[in-house]
């Protein structure tokens, strides 16, 4: 039995504050969207998760976006964990940006496609990303691949990731989809998830951008951040 998806998913259903479920809706929904150019603080993001409000006081206004996506990436999460028994699908994909993008200025877009793949040609870190016509049959052949892998391990996990953000089968949303793609399959194959720092971006950016040709770059990075999250399992349960 996975040990570490079951506290987690005990402590979500227990509404428990303080534990480790609670650190890591507040890191990852703090770190994935400042990733993605967030205003929101991390002090700001506990206060949304823990009061479900957003009074800051005196603190700078935030696009309303941010607090959207950010009570978004909450519901995402608890998904995650609802569905870690299940392989990895199109269906699970989408239903992750369907739920990130929700009531967002986006999703309000008459072209922009809510929990379906981009319509328009995007590009990431200045490259071109796989033709919308050519996105179904994309992401069909990773998940091909990725499911018939007779045991997945964490470079695999992480390869995904890179494959999939060169895919970037969505209009907008994809890091985050991607991220948390990441986590929920290391939780599904019984290895330690990680989050991935905001402080460390440029890594993590270095890391896509040369996977074809150095592969050590951004596999690096996502165990410099496991590390980080290994110390926190160990902190809230000292049997795993």
């Amino acid at each position: 039995m996975n040990k570490l998806l079951t506290y987690l998913r005990e402590e979500k259903q227990a509404k428990r504050k303080g534990g480790l479920y609670h650190k890591t809706q507040v890191n990852l929904a703090y770190n994935s969207n400042r990733i993605e150019g967030s205003k929101l603080t991390e002090e700001q993001t506990r206060y949304i998760f823990e009061t479900r409000t957003i009074g800051f006081k005196d603190q700078e206004a935030v696009p309303v976006d941010d607090i959207i996506e950010t009570s978004n990436h909450f519901a995402a999460f608890d998904y995650l964990l609802d569905t870690a028994d299940e392989p990895l699908s199109n269906k699970i994909i989408k239903e992750f940006h369907r739920i990130l993008k929700t009531g967002t200025f986006d999703a309000a877009k008459g072209w922009f496609e809510t929990g379906e793949w981009k319509k328009r040609p995007n590009e990431v870190c200045g490259k071109e990303t796989t033709l919308p016509q050519n996105v179904e049959a994309d992401m069909n052949k990773l998940n091909e691949w990725y499911n018939v892998l007779p045991e997945i391990v964490f470079e695999n996990i992480v390869e995904y990731h890179y494959r999939f953000e060169t895919i970037h089968p969505f209009q907008d949303g994809n890091g985050r989809a991607g991220r948390l793609i990441m986590f929920r399959e290391c939780l599904r194959n019984n290895i330690i998830p990680f989050i991935i720092d905001d402080n460390y971006k440029q890594f993590y950016y270095r890391g896509l951008k040369e996977f074809a040709n150095i592969r050590g770059y951004l596999i690096d990075t996502c165990l410099s951040a496991q590390d980080t999250y290994k110390e926190w399992v160990k902190y809230f349960y000292a049997d795993l």
